[in-house]
């Protein structure tokens, strides 16, 4: 083996002949470039090496490549490359650290957080993707370079979320959209998205609607942690008005007094799922709102005021579940308490498109889920009217055994004739 204290002509025979040490990497070091050498570690790899110092001094090491793939000479002279950049003031090492980073999948999911989510996403679009991300996504590919992200790492990362298809599909819809993005952003290839044909879950789509003897079951467990004042507040109004008004938690809970317009009835929304909307207010809302007014004793601008001051109410999931358990309602959600208003509506009869406007859904296949409801009352009003048809068709009932057939006269035309007993 080659005396590795002194500097040697780095050959392939030379490369082939330093042996591994057991306590640490053996450096053999070339007499022609300064700085070029090979690297022996413990296990037996090789690879070719250049020690420099950058701009403010510091010692710097970059790996040239393996010793095998690389010959001596290639090494060689793709060190002398590097030490002209050295000289012209760069930093082999740490441009190549930055660059591994900024091909990386981690790094470009920074970039798309910043540059495309915060700037164009709600803030609880923002906290879904950041949640997918760090529990799913980065953990999986987050290391790997964005460019060698393939159709099959895809489908492996799906397909281990089978489990929870809502989640899943969730995940798959977010890669593709950072991969169509990455594309506009020339990170990868056109048309190169691994998301493209990977095949979704079937979803299961969940239409809990709370039944009139559930409905008295969730008043009577609202009007005891009301009377015995076990929780927060301002839980009951909340879970009162997310009930009457059908509006969406984040609607409620961010509700400002700004917002609630008194003369009109309605809540103003500047910001919701769909954008700016109004929430009509019927005579049960109006009251838990102005019951929260007359019991204001501060200038909070939150209409549901939180446990911290000047901060609005949070964490109402558990409270909800607390009381819904009292209810022994224990498969309700808090969004099934919008669905039971939509069902309400369609028992009352009110059309889907009414129903959409109360709901602010935008899209009329959104409040299709409703139709099945919405037929009910339509059934109804069908057998009103047939029963109403048959009544009329009826002879009176007490003209019955009056009526004699009409003979008719040789001609064909029938002759008027009296009902007998007159």
């Amino acid at each position: 083996m080659p005396d590795t204290s002194k500097r040697v002509h780095l050959t392939k025979r030379a490369a082939d002949a330093v042996a591994p040490r057991a306590g640490g990497d053996v450096v053999l070091w070339d007499d022609e470039v300064p700085g070029f050498g090979m690297r022996v570690k413990p296990n037996g790899r090789k690879s070719y090496v250049l020690q420099y110092r950058n701009g403010s001094g510091t010692s710097r090491r970059v790996t040239i490549g393996k010793h095998g793939v690389l010959t001596a000479e290639g090494a060689r002279a793709e060190a002398r490359r590097l030490r002209a950049r050295v000289a012209e003031g760069g930093d082999p090492a740490t441009e190549r650290q930055r660059q591994r980073q900024a091909d990386s999948l981690d790094a470009f999911a920074k970039r798309y957080l910043s540059h495309h989510a915060e700037a164009h996403k709600k803030a609880a679009s923002v906290v879904n993707d950041r949640l997918l991300l760090k529990l799913h996504i980065l953990p999986a590919l987050g290391s790997r370079k964005l460019a060698d992200i393939t159709r099959e790492d895809v489908t492996k990362l799906h397909q281990a979320m089978r489990k929870t298809p809502y989640a899943a599909n969730r995940m798959l819809a977010l890669l593709s959209k950072m991969m169509n993005l990455a594309e506009k952003w020339g990170a990868r290839p056109d048309g190169s998205n691994p998301c493209r044909h990977v095949e979704r879950f079937r979803e299961k789509r969940r239409q809990r609607f709370l039944a009139p003897a559930e409905l008295v079951e969730l008043g009577k467990a609202l009007a005891k942690a009301e009377r015995e004042n076990v929780e927060h507040p301002s839980v009951v109004p909340a879970l009162r008005l997310l009930l009457f008004t059908g509006a969406r938690r984040g609607e409620v809970l961010g509700l400002q007094w700004a917002h609630v317009d008194w003369e009109h009835q309605c809540l103003n929304l500047p910001d919701s799922k769909t954008g700016a909307k109004a929430v009509h207010l019927n005579a049960p809302a109006l009251q838990v709102l102005q019951a929260l007014a007359e019991g204001r004793a501060d200038d909070s601008p939150w209409v549901l005021r939180g446990r911290a001051k000047g901060r609005p109410l949070v964490g109402l999931p558990h409270a909800w579940q607390r009381i819904r358990t009292g209810a022994k309602l224990p498969d309700v959600r808090l969004h099934d308490l919008r669905h039971s208003f939509a069902s309400v509506a369609a028992a009352e009869g009110s059309s889907l498109p009414i129903i959409g406007a109360l709901l602010g859904h935008t899209q009329p296949a959104t409040t299709a889920r409703y139709a099945h409801l919405a037929a009910d009352p339509l059934r109804e009003a069908a057998e009103r009217v047939g029963a109403r048809i048959v009544r009329l068709m009826q002879p009176p009932a007490d003209a019955a055994g009056s009526v004699v057939p009409l003979r008719r006269r040789r001609g064909g035309m029938p002759l008027r004739q009296r009902a007998r007993g007159r």
